[in-house]
């Protein structure tokens, strides 16, 4: 049975692995002031980052339409028998509806399994890559589904801001709305739990944050997959991966930048880095 996996771009997903493991994104929608983006398509993360600075408007996301999803589904349903889709957290998007929703709309009639990723960014795109790699093996849906399903609860990350305003003017700041009332300039440290954002601690100094980041990858027992994230600052992605290169080597990490869409709700100070791993 040929299965097909699809994801959206808040997967955070490097463009060759795409390539390679013939993953299908749908992107989510950008909108800055009267132009629409779709993330990842119409803007890449250079463009994005170097608009932010500048521009006096913030930009803001909305969902992909279910026509969108229609359209790969058919697609994907021309060479496949079967598609897994895995979505952004839906405790904090409206994404897993829609993937969800579209699939009654096909017009090519395959089965579509819809799964939680529970998470975001690169964590989500670890749970993509293993359920690419288990369909390419020639899995089953619901083998696919077990497996990733195994490994949510091993995808895990731990992320700083220069600001959490980003995340505020989103309505994406969960539990760290907790955050916002302190009077003294601090580095907030964040990650999701059960699908939801919440305080990992916090820092007042952005050296400090960053040795946070590398305690919490130290923290693992065993690492299977691990990404580093900056948006503007990739001089600090290579100081992880230097103080981290004993228990992981450089050559085997994910490097990106964020993409609009993920930029759009943590600004330019953003460095986060992921695990799929297991402590114990």
């Amino acid at each position: 049975m040929a299965v097909k996996i699809l994801t959206d771009s808040v997967a955070d997903l490097p463009p060759d692995i795409v390539k390679e493991l013939d993953i299908t994104v749908v992107p989510i929608i950008l909108r800055w002031g009267e132009e629409i983006f779709r993330d990842g398509v119409d803007i890449t993360a250079e463009q994005f980052y170097e608009r932010l600075r500048r521009s006096k408007i913030p930009p803001t996301t909305s969902l992909p339409s279910p026509g969108m999803f229609v359209e790969a589904y058919d697609k994907m349903a021309d060479s496949a028998d079967a598609i897994v889709a895995i979505t952004v957290s839906s405790r904090m998007s409206g994404t897993y509806e829609v993937a969800v929703s579209s699939s009654r709309l096909m017009q090519n009639k395959c089965r579509v399994e819809v799964i939680d990723s529970e998470t975001a960014t690169m964590c989500q795109g670890f749970l993509v890559i293993k359920a690419a790699r288990a369909a390419r093996a020639g899995k089953s849906p619901d083998e696919i589904n077990e497996i990733v399903r195994a490994n949510i609860p091993r995808a895990d990350f731990l992320c700083t801001f220069d600001t959490l305003e980003y995340l505020k003017r989103g309505g994406r700041i969960g539990k760290a709305q907790a955050f916002l009332g302190s009077l003294l300039k601090i580095n907030p440290l964040i990650n999701l739990r059960e699908g939801v954002v919440e305080p990992a601690g916090r820092t007042h100094s952005r050296s400090r944050a960053i040795d946070r980041l590398v305690d919490f990858v130290l923290s693992y027992r065993h690492i299977e997959e691990l990404a580093i994230l900056s948006a503007t600052t990739p001089h600090e992605s290579e100081i992880i991966a230097e103080r981290i290169s004993q228990a992981f080597p450089r050559e085997r990490i994910y490097f990106s930048r964020p993409t609009p869409v993920i930029g759009t709700h943590t600004g330019p100070g953003f460095i986060l880095v992921g695990v799929l791993g297991d402590r114990d």
